[in-house]
């Protein structure tokens, strides 16, 4: 390899900066933490030129906000960035850092009385940041109210879990959501090309020739080609946090002192295994994959229908909770147009049952596939509703069995009129009614009614 052969011909003094970099206990991720908004990468839908937010930051007007999103997106790096900027504006603000993993109710209490304290005494507002604040339950949550609503600290809360199930009503009602996505290829490499620059790294293209022999060329420390860099990021699943310290892990294992260290392909294969994909089996991403593959088998789309349950498994949900959503779906959507899609979807359940993982992966796969391929009707899920709209809306008590549908066990009963008149016979030949008086002529499968 051109690059390989180029090392060998050449030495690079060591460098203490360098190997303290990929020594220290610190991350790689955590040191490449950017200062300010001109190397945060991402979030152009909030962050972007002339964007609200943007605005406001740059204006130093701070609103209470929740930063809610993946792993890895950038929530604590933009709470970092106003932190550096509280720093430089004549501590006209304070930053006070803490984490709902390691601070409870009386740490917040304690931060809250130096505020008033700051406020009141030098007028200098604190600016609270929450990490993890879903960690603290819902009354927990409560003692920010009052000093957000008085505005004696400005509160800035990230997370990764959905605030509508893991915050109160009331803290959301004073705090602004701010919705950040998961970082795409593009972003992952330029957080990548500015993390080698600093490092005093370089990325090779495909077909660039290496020569450093001119006068006053400078030799780079480190040597990753193109597609290795690509790979990492597609390979990171949106988390620049995994992509750095991938990095680092691979920079680590190789000799610092050796001259110009060489990244290959390999070194990050070794260091980075695709087991941090985005799946919380209890978290908002739990319910919106298995709402995405009931979707896809209801839209008949057999390959997404796949992708989805296949993601699922790989992230380690629990097969008999997917086994269990196939068997409705079976009834759901599919119903009487096939209803052997329904003894599909409970062999595949009973299969999970008796086989468990990874054996029965492919029996999921199975039943997904013919759910999704079959012909569907949903004339089932919509008559069992039409009914319950009946039930539920019905004015006044509920209409009593007709007395020629009762069961007559005691002569009592026979006298009573209990089942009298009674016979087997098709309705249509024997006229007798079989739904309550006053609803003869409800129909739920109705012309009307179908979709």
């Amino acid at each position: 390899m051109i690059i390989q052969n180029f090392i060998q011909e050449i030495e690079v003094p060591s460098s203490s900066s360098f190997r303290q970099t990929f020594t220290s206990p610190v991350p790689l991720a955590e040191q490449m933490r950017p200062t300010d908004l001109t190397n945060y990468f991402g979030q152009e839908h909030v962050l972007g030129l002339h964007k609200v937010l943007r605005t406001l930051l740059e204006k130093r007007d701070i609103p209470s906000m929740i930063l809610w999103g993946p792993p890895g997106c950038g929530k604590t790096t933009l709470a970092h960035i106003i932190a550096n900027q509280c720093k430089k504006d004549n501590q006209e603000a304070r930053f006070v850092t803490m984490s709902a993993t390691m601070s409870g109710v009386n740490d917040v209490k304690d931060a809250v009385k130096i505020a008033k304290n700051e406020l009141r005494s030098f007028k200098r507002r604190t600016i609270l940041f929450m990490d993890e604040i879903h960690r603290f339950n819902k009354l927990q949550q409560d003692i920010f109210l009052p000093h957000v609503e008085s505005g004696t600290i400005t509160l800035i809360g990230a997370t990764t879990e959905n605030p509508s199930f893991s915050l109160n009503s009331a803290l959301l009602s004073r705090c602004r959501v701010i919705v950040l996505e998961k970082l795409n290829t593009q972003h992952i490499i330029a957080i990548l090309e500015r993390t080698l620059i600093v490092i005093d790294g370089k990325i090779v293209k495909a077909g660039e020739n290496i020569n450093f022999t001119k006068p006053g060329d400078r030799i780079p420390r480190v040597l990753i080609d193109e597609a290795t860099v690509i790979w990492l990021a597609e390979m990171c699943d949106g988390d620049a946090r995994v992509a750095l310290n991938s990095l680092q892990l691979a920079l680590q294992a190789r000799d610092q002192d050796s001259g110009v260290i060489l990244i290959s392909l390999d070194d990050i294969k070794d260091g980075v295994k695709r087991s941090h994909l985005l799946y919380d089996r209890k978290g908002d991403e739990h319910y919106n994959i298995i709402s995405a593959m009931h979707k896809s088998i209801r839209a008949s789309d057999d390959n997404a229908a796949l992708y989805w349950m296949t993601r699922m498994l790989q992230g380690g949900e629990d097969p008999l909770y997917i086994a269990r959503r196939l068997v409705r779906a079976a009834s759901e959507d599919i119903g009487l147009a096939d209803p052997m899609a329904l003894t599909v979807a409970v062999s595949a359940m009973q299969g999970c049952q008796l086989l468990g993982m990874p054996e029965c992966d492919v029996l999921l796969a199975q039943c997904a596939v013919y759910l999704a391929r079959a012909p569907k009707s949903r004339e089932m899920d919509h008559a069992l509703a039409l009914a319950k709209e009946c039930i539920a809306e019905h004015k006044g008590p509920l209409p009593s069995v007709p007395l020629h549908l009762r069961n007559a066990p005691t002569r009592l009963m026979k006298d009573l009129g209990y089942g009298k008149g009674y016979n087997m016979a098709h309705k249509d030949i024997s006229h007798l009614t079989y739904m309550p008086k006053g609803l003869e002529n409800v129909d739920f499968f109705g012309p009307s009614e179908s979709l």
